[in-house]
């Protein structure tokens, strides 16, 4: 036999239950859609101007870095530095070597010095250094970077035809100032020891050089005011149109992030030499501007390895009429900041 069965029907409490739960479904389900759509915004602004950004990272580096301590700094290496901006740099002459090109002389303000730059950072400080070597010191000296738990970021020259060889090895590294002056002061003394001496109380390139040019002329030409140091006439450039970083740090002009020149001679010969700093779509504009005003490329490559915006540098060498070099030295400053 089939049996019916009648459902009851349901009463008016039951059906404003069942309402009510409809009703919170509803709700529950918008409120997981637009937090779904909350947290996809957020990381689309984080990825726009969270802390890779160079706009957070400049707020951040005002806000939360504490000033450097340079009296620790000179207490631990034994020297004393310039300050500059909240940064610090120890410089250290050559004098001991004897380097000449085209028969000019390469004084340290010609580019013959050492020195290591240590600026603010998250976990205390961080530094950046260009060490000039000798094919002598290359190996231990880098064996005491690497004991050091430094980083090497470069090794290149900076001239061509140069007696003896030498080249210039970049380093860098972060840590508390004083663990990071004691690192930097192992690796000057390893230069020391390897040397035979203080690089710096040589004689061999610490007389002046002669320089008779027009530097007023000079001036005019490239657009900047140099300094005078031994005979040697140096520009300074800066790249304000670049926010440079590495490791979240801001690199400055003072830390090494500029274009720079430096004049010796007479105005009939004179010689130049000096490094560019370009990005990336200005290093072919660049080279053609100075080898189409006679002045050499010797050398293109990094300084850093972590830096953001991509950055190349460039060295150059130029022997001739000291108006001519200047011309060829503003040329190339045209192809950049565009």
């Amino acid at each position: 036999m089939v049996q019916l069965h009648i459902m009851k029907p349901k009463t008016k409490t039951e059906l404003n239950i069942n309402a009510l739960v409809m009703v919170l479904s509803v709700l529950l389900f918008a409120s997981t859609q637009t937090s779904i759509g909350q947290t996809q915004a957020n990381k689309q602004k984080s990825s726009a101007s969270g802390p890779n950004s160079h706009a957070a990272m400049g707020s951040m580096n005002m806000q939360t870095l504490q000033a450097l301590d340079t009296s620790t700094i000179e207490r631990v290496m034994g020297m004393k530095g310039k300050s500059n901006k909240g940064e610090y740099k120890v410089t250290v002459p050559q004098n001991d070597l004897k380097i000449e090109v085209d028969g000019f002389l390469i004084s340290p303000p010609m580019g013959l010095g050492t020195w290591i730059a240590f600026t603010p950072a998250h976990d205390g400080a961080m530094i950046m250094g260009d060490l000039v070597i000798t094919e002598n010191d290359l190996k231990p000296v880098q064996q005491e970077i690497i004991r050091q738990s430094l980083t090497i970021t470069a090794i290149h020259n900076h001239f061509v035809r140069n007696r003896p060889n030498i080249m210039y090895m970049h380093v860098g590294g972060s840590g508390t100032t004083e663990q990071l002056a004691q690192k930097a002061k192992a690796v000057l003394d390893q230069i020391k020891q390897s040397r035979g001496g203080d690089p710096s109380k040589g004689t061999a390139s610490a007389e002046a050089v002669a320089n008779t040019i027009d530097l007023k002329k000079l001036d005019q030409i490239v657009g900047y005011t140099g300094e005078m140091s031994k005979g040697v006439y140096k520009y300074t450039i800066g790249r304000p149109d670049v926010k440079l970083m590495e490791h979240g740090i801001t690199v400055s002009t003072f830390l090494g992030f500029n274009t720079w020149a430096a004049f010796q001679g007479s105005p009939e010969h004179a010689a130049v030499a000096g490094d560019f700093t370009m990005k990336e779509n200005e290093v072919a504009s660049v080279i053609e501007a100075l080898v189409e005003n006679g002045i050499e490329v010797v050398a293109v490559h990094n300084h850093m390895v972590h830096e953001d915006p991509r950055i190349f540098f460039l060295h150059y060498w130029g022997v001739g009429a000291a108006e001519q070099l200047a011309k060829g030295l503003r040329a190339a400053l045209d192809q950049t900041g565009k």
